[in-house]
């Protein structure tokens, strides 16, 4: 063999072994930095997962929306920064931080929020609990439950309820709003039945 070929075979031994070193130094290199990386998603996977469960009450879940259409076709949404399931039915769904909008066919709009809530998520019925506040058009509603029963297109308001309205401000005893007539029902604090209408347009 010549000395020009052994010099090839030389150079060419040397370049795949320069080439595997390089190779093996990269590879060595990332290896620890995937693996931290792997390890970091899924140990922010794994801490998320724990801090959704509660082993009281079911498993729960963070920045939680509902939407649909109630049984007259008028669209809503709810959403809530926090949502728990019970182990005992699956349907019910506590809530904390609710916020709720029922958009009407005839393009008012309602909401709703309070600190807690409890939502159905197969009959759509929604009780909301403590420091409840409603919005409806140019009126103010507070008070400490609220009750949307789908089945019965109604909006139910109780215990403390102050309505404030350009007209003036109300206290009440309970409230029933006709989601379907747009009509309210309307027990004050001496026990006297009202019956007030509002107008929607």
């Amino acid at each position: 063999m010549d000395r020009k070929k052994k010099l090839r075979i030389y150079q060419i031994i040397l370049l795949i072994s320069g080439t595997l070193i390089i190779l093996l130094m990269f590879v060595k290199k990332n290896i620890p930095t995937e693996e931290k990386i792997i390890s970091a998603n899924l140990k922010k996977i794994i801490e998320e997962q724990k801090s959704n469960i509660d082993s009281k009450d079911g498993n729960t879940f963070y920045n939680v929306k509902y939407s649909g259409l109630d049984l007259k076709g008028n669209r809503f949404s709810i959403i809530s920064n926090e949502g728990t399931t019970s182990d005992l039915n699956s349907n019910l769904v506590e809530m904390k931080g609710v916020t709720a909008n029922f958009y009407f066919k005839d393009n008012s709009n309602l909401e709703i929020s309070s600190k807690e809530g409890t939502y159905n998520n197969e009959t759509l019925n929604i009780i909301f609990k403590s420091d409840v506040k409603a919005l409806y058009e140019n009126s103010e509603l507070y008070a400490d439950q609220a009750e949307f029963s789908n089945s019965n297109n109604y909006l139910k308001v109780s215990n403390n309820v102050k309505i404030i309205d350009p007209k003036g401000t109300m206290l009440a005893d309970q409230l029933i709003f006709d989601i379907n007539t747009k009509t309210l029902k309307i027990t004050s604090l001496k026990n006297n039945k009202i019956k007030s209408r509002i107008n929607s347009k």
